[in-house]
């Protein structure tokens, strides 16, 4: 393998330990090359703390004079939070930067590489790219967008089913899936559920792995508020570090909307879509303007389906138990009245899947095509 591809590798791993805490920016990952040696290194450990360059220098002092850089992400040119780590670079002694990708934010996006271009340092991009690319998936979309990634997480049976005739879901996938899942919540912005879920489970839809992990904001959809005040998700607003985020419509009365203010809840009135249900597409907009930039569903039937048909959903995620529940009405991952065509499918690319005990995860990105699925 080539030596550079070799350090990419291990750039990667290493910004990937800044997972969950350094939203909106994106993770990054440095190390400092001499010899065929690492004589430096860091990643960006939080939002507003010193990038992973910064922090790799500072390891190497001295001996970074002569050395290579290797970043999984085109280094900053600007002034933010942190001094550009361009400036740096250039400071430190260093030759040669060796780079994943260029940084599609648009005050970077070929500035920085410039830059040291025209310092006299030697710069290499685009090594392991497609590696680079889906570590900071989340990143590259908002940057770009303003919108955050949408992840639908869902368990399902191997007939595709969420629950037994009775609602019974409790526990579908095993204990191994259900670790994933509250990691899943720990990395991600926020986590939205439709109002059906809260008045059917009551949950606190918080992380519970340990009390170091982070808690995703809370947002429900509830397009007339519905919504009962001795909810989990409502009582814990005023107390809890996982704010909630309560989203309705034009439908619901200002008397309604401040008594929920009142237990320290933050209303949303977005726009409605034609058949009264919340405007999804609307929604991503607000939430990207509050910087929130990863969304985990995990909703129920008609939530799904409506967050695929709004043409939302960047990933899918499924935990398929080897079980088989069976019934013509029991639900499914997603609701509605289905497709007329099998040309008319979602279509799931990259699939990968990976055995958990006995459950399988599917991992996949659903393909941006037109639809013609329906929600009612």
């Amino acid at each position: 393998m080539d030596i550079d591809y070799y350090f990419m590798k291990k750039t990667i791993n290493l910004a990937k330990h800044g997972r969950g805490r350094v939203s909106p920016n994106p993770l990054v990952g440095a190390l400092v090359i001499k010899n065929g040696e690492i004589i430096g290194k860091g990643y960006h450990h939080k939002t507003g703390e010193p990038h992973a360059e910064v922090l790799a220098l500072k390891e190497a002092g001295p001996d970074a004079k002569g050395a290579t850089l290797v970043v999984n992400l085109e280094p900053c040119c600007h002034y933010g939070k942190t001094p550009p780590c361009t400036k740096m670079i250039i400071e430190s002694g260093i030759i040669k930067v060796v780079s994943g990708m260029e940084d599609p934010n648009p005050l970077v996006s070929g500035k920085g590489f410039a830059e040291l271009k025209n310092a006299g340092i030697e710069v290499k991009t685009d090594i392991l790219k497609e590696q680079c690319i889906k570590l900071n998936e989340v990143f590259i979309k908002y940057i770009t967008t303003k919108k955050p990634f949408v992840t639908l997480k869902g368990a399902i049976s191997l007939d595709g089913k969420v629950s037994t005739k009775t609602g019974e879901s409790k526990w579908i996938s095993n204990k191994k899936s259900r670790k994933i899942s509250q990691r899943l919540r720990s990395l991600h912005d926020a986590i939205l559920v439709g109002v059906d879920t809260v008045i059917k489970d009551n949950p606190l839809l918080t992380c519970r792995l340990d009390k170091k992990s982070k808690n995703p904001i809370r947002i429900i959809l509830d397009s007339t508020l519905r919504i009962p005040l001795n909810s989990q998700v409502i009582k814990s607003a005023g107390t809890s570090t996982s704010p909630t985020i309560i989203v309705t419509t034009e439908q619901s009365t200002p008397e309604k909307i401040k008594t929920i203010e009142k237990e320290g809840v933050q209303v949303l009135v977005t726009k409605s879509n034609p058949d009264l249900r919340i405007d999804l597409e609307n929604l991503l907009t607000i939430l990207g303007e509050q910087k929130i930039t990863s969304l985990l569903i995990e909703g129920g039937p008609t939530v799904n389906a409506s967050a695929l048909h709004a043409g939302i959903v960047d990933k899918l995620i499924l935990f398929v138990a080897p079980i088989v529940i069976g019934g013509i009405t029991t639900p499914s991952l997603v609701g509605g009245t289905g497709i007329k065509k099998l040309v008319d499918a979602f279509k799931i690319t990259d699939l990968t899947i990976k055995k958990i005990d006995n459950n399988f995860l599917f991992e996949g990105y659903v393909s941006k095509e037109n639809h013609v699925y329906r929600t009612n």
